[in-house]
């Protein structure tokens, strides 16, 4: 191992919203943090659905997916952690010395004394249609994600998919596009039952359970109409369109966590204990990654989840510690930003 790479208490490896408040959190325990991201930029799951507005996070009002991103990271910067970007971890080991040695698929090599997994469903790739030629039409009005609402405007649009981001983006495109028709090959949705209401009943269609088995097109540089099929009877329609948002899911690679000697469970999921735990002592994990009996899916859930795993690797370093930081409200580590943040509101109220 080169002797020159700097040791780090923890390394986090996601940058979605269990990583960033994990990163936060280690601040607060005084841990020297480093955070992994395999994408260009931190964010998580989230990046995949910017504009749509997010209601259940505590103490905020609703805001969009962007807007919880920059909430998110500025807060993960407090206490300035390292930021790694654009790098997938291949391997990690365990040195004599009892840390961890985490090489990248570029070769670039991290060092510290425990790590936090907060990876998600692994390196995300959307479900894509399984039909021939279907490709061809990602350049034009077949998306998989929605970045922007008002590319939708005026449109007829259906959108195939059941669940929270397939109902949330009918909702948020209901009141813009021209008509909005879901599609959807199970008699029940996958979403948060408010807005499933919301969306049958403002929805010009709601299909089901009806999958989507062909599509056409008159030119050949996008599609004109779709065909489904009805799950149950075999029954087929088509509809005319202008634009089709699919969302199938996501495919996750986790095969890594076996490679890194963690046990997994029957869905491929790692094996931890009460302290969030992996088979491997030293690392931890939080977020999507992991289930348990009564788990919160919710991002405030993961919130709780990387605070808990982060007070595990402090109480693994350091046996005495307390079991948990204290709140900010009394914590001595923000006492001077307090008092920069009194000045800037004292300056602001004085002009």
């Amino acid at each position: 191992m080169n002797q020159e790479l700097e040791l780090y208490d923890v390394t986090i490896i996601g940058g979605g919203p269990a990583g960033l408040y994990s990163a936060f959190y280690s601040g607060m325990r005084d841990m020297k943090t480093k955070i992994i991201e395999y994408n260009p930029q931190l964010g998580g799951k989230i990046l995949i659905y910017p504009e749509k507005m997010i209601w259940d996070v505590g103490g905020l009002p609703p805001l969009s997916g962007a807007q919880l991103i920059e909430n998110l990271i500025q807060q993960a910067m407090t206490f300035e952690p390292t930021v790694v970007l654009n790098q997938k971890i291949a391997d990690i080991e365990r040195l004599e010395d009892g840390n961890w040695l985490l090489t990248a698929a570029t070769g670039e090599q991290h060092y510290s004394q425990t790590i936090i997994l907060a990876m998600g469903h692994g390196i995300p790739t959307m479900r894509k249609l399984e039909i021939e030629g279907a490709d061809r039409y990602e350049v034009t009005n077949l998306h998989y994600t929605v970045q922007e609402l008002n590319i939708f405007s005026g449109k007829h649009v259906v959108i195939s998919g059941g669940g929270d981001s397939a109902v949330d983006w009918a909702n948020a495109l209901q009141p813009i596009a021209e008509s909005l028709t879901v599609v959807h090959r199970r008699h029940e949705f996958g979403g948060h039952e408010k807005s499933v209401a919301m969306m049958k009943e403002t929805c010009k269609e709601v299909l089901t359970p009806y999958g989507l088995t062909a599509v056409q097109s008159h030119n050949g540089t996008q599609i004109d109409e779709i065909t489904i099929t009805h799950m149950d009877t075999g029954e087929v329609r088509q509809l005319p369109v202008d634009a089709v948002i699919v969302n199938h899911g996501m495919i996750g690679d986790l095969s890594p966590l076996l490679r890194w000697g963690i046990e997994v469970n029957e869905n491929g999921r790692p094996i931890i204990d009460e302290k969030r735990q992996t088979t491997q002592p030293g690392i931890f994990t939080a977020g999507d990654l992991i289930e348990y009996t009564n788990k919160l899916y919710l991002i405030a859930g993961t919130f709780v989840e990387g605070a808990a795993a982060v007070n595990s690797a402090k109480k693994y370093l350091e046996p005495e510690a307390y079991q948990q930081a204290y709140v900010s409200s009394h914590n001595k580590k923000f006492a001077e930003k307090n008092k920069m943040l009194e000045s800037k509101v004292s300056v602001h109220a004085s002009v």
